[in-house]
C-alpha cells in the first residue's frame, strides 16, 4: 500500500492517508500528495491510522509540508495515531504545531 490522497468534494480538505511505514523512503511521494490541485485547500489532514513506524525524517516531512503550505492552509490535523506513533508526536511536541485528534 502506498500513500492515498483524498480531496474533499468541495476541494477545501486534503486528506493524506499513510501506510504502515512513514520514513525517508516516502519523501517524494509525500511531497507529491500536497503539491498538486490544492488551490482551495484550507485544511490538511494526515491520517496515521495505518502507520506503525515513524522516524525523524517523517517529522521533518510534516514540518516541511506545514512550512510550504502555511500561507494557504489554515489548519493542519494529524488523526488516528496509534499509541506508539502518538508517543513520538507527543515527545516531539507536535501538538504545538498541529491539531492532533
Amino acid at each position: 500500500m502506498s500513500l492515498e490522497r483524498i480531496l474533499s468534494s468541495d476541494g477545501k480538505t486534503l486528506t493524506i492517508v499513510l501506510d504502515d511505514k512513514f520514513d525517508f523512503s516516502k519523501v517524494q511521494e509525500f511531497r507529491d500528495t500536497y503539491s498538486e490541485d490544492i488551490d482551495n485547500v484550507a485544511t490538511v489532514v494526515v491520517d496515521l491510522g495505518n502507520t506503525e513506524y515513524m522516524d525523524s525524517s517523517a517529522l521533518g516531512m510534516l514540518l516541511n509540508m506545514q512550512k510550504t503550505l502555511k500561507e494557504q492552509v489554515s489548519e493542519f490535523q494529524i488523526v488516528n495515531s496509534r499509541p506508539s506513533v502518538a508517543k513520538i508526536l507527543q515527545i516531539s511536541r507536535f501538538d504545538k504545531k498541529f491539531t492532533i485528534k
